[in-house]
């Protein structure tokens, strides 16, 4: 009589392996800001390894959404989970060391003014760990030597150009080498060169330090050549996800106008307002008599 084969079950390694496939799960997602409703049960998950774009117009609440998963707000409603750890139940001290794990690049780069851009990258370093400064000096020179900037460890934030600013900014948000780094509009008012640049540096950096990038902003065409992976958010909820190649195909109204900036589309350039003779006559207006 044959024996029956023995069937091991999944090794420790295999489970966590299959748990960690996403860095961030997020589900059922409700939050407002007083009355006015910006998330209504957003769904979505972030690929371990993958640089994600998470695109909408201006005002769906993308960054937002960043606050969200790194604990600055809490949700209405819903599960935001980052590396396996439910963000909204952890208190102060289990949330200050999940953070340490997260690199963010602000939106308006938010370098400190009175410090100069080595002591800009050197202060989560400072801040962070025991590191003595013989240690810490050669990590920021090698972060600014990444972005270009090495030369300009000595000038102040005031000195710099904004590409120059930006790319500070991404040195300090990756000289911890986090597990999770966010990037709140990261294109946002720079000049083609300069944007270009930022681009690549997100990528290849992801790529070296085999980390997980969130790219928010609502510049498509550079969002969509960067990008593993594309989230579209409209009314509160994700519109649509996939490969830069999947959504460029979609039949979708409202992501083929968004990915395609189409004027003519279920997003209409003109508010709504009532008829002209209406509006002709204002509020407080004085009427005059002949």
């Amino acid at each position: 009589m044959s024996e029956t084969p023995v069937i091991d079950p999944p090794s420790a390694a295999a489970a966590a392996k299959s748990a960690s496939e996403f860095v961030v799960e997020i589900e059922d997602l409700h939050f407002s800001y007083e009355r006015r409703p910006i998330f209504k049960g957003l769904s979505l998950k972030v690929p371990r390894g993958k640089v994600v774009a998470i695109l909408g117009s201006s005002g769906c609440g993308k960054s937002t959404l960043l606050k969200l998963i790194g604990g600055q707000l809490s949700p209405t409603r819903g599960t935001i989970k980052v590396d396996g750890v439910l963000v909204p139940e952890l208190d102060s001290e289990a949330l200050y060391r999940l953070r340490r794990k997260m690199g963010m690049m602000f939106q308006v780069s938010g370098l400190f003014s009175d410090l100069s851009v080595f002591d800009n990258i050197a202060f989560p370093l400072r801040e962070l760990t025991d590191l003595p400064e013989e240690v810490i000096k050669p990590l920021v020179l090698m972060k600014l030597q990444t972005v270009g900037l090495r030369g300009a460890y000595r000038l102040m934030p005031s000195e710099l150009s904004g590409g120059m600013g930006r790319r500070v900014a991404l040195a300090r948000a990756i000289v911890m080498d986090p597990m999770l780094s966010m990037y709140d509009e990261p294109f946002a008012g720079l000049d083609p060169i300069s944007l270009g640049l930022i681009a690549s540096l997100i990528r290849q950096l992801n790529d070296a330090l085999h980390s997980t990038s969130i790219v928010v902003s609502y510049d498509v065409s550079e969002s969509i050549k960067l990008v593993d992976h594309v989230v579209v958010i409209e009314g509160g909820v994700v519109k649509g996800e996939g490969t830069p190649d999947q959504l460029l195909a979609s039949d979708d109204p409202y992501i083929h106008q968004f990915l395609h900036q189409l004027p003519d589309g279920p997003v209409q350039f003109n508010y709504p307002a009532a008829p002209l003779d209406t509006d002709l006559r204002l509020p407080g207006a004085v009427e005059t008599t002949a």
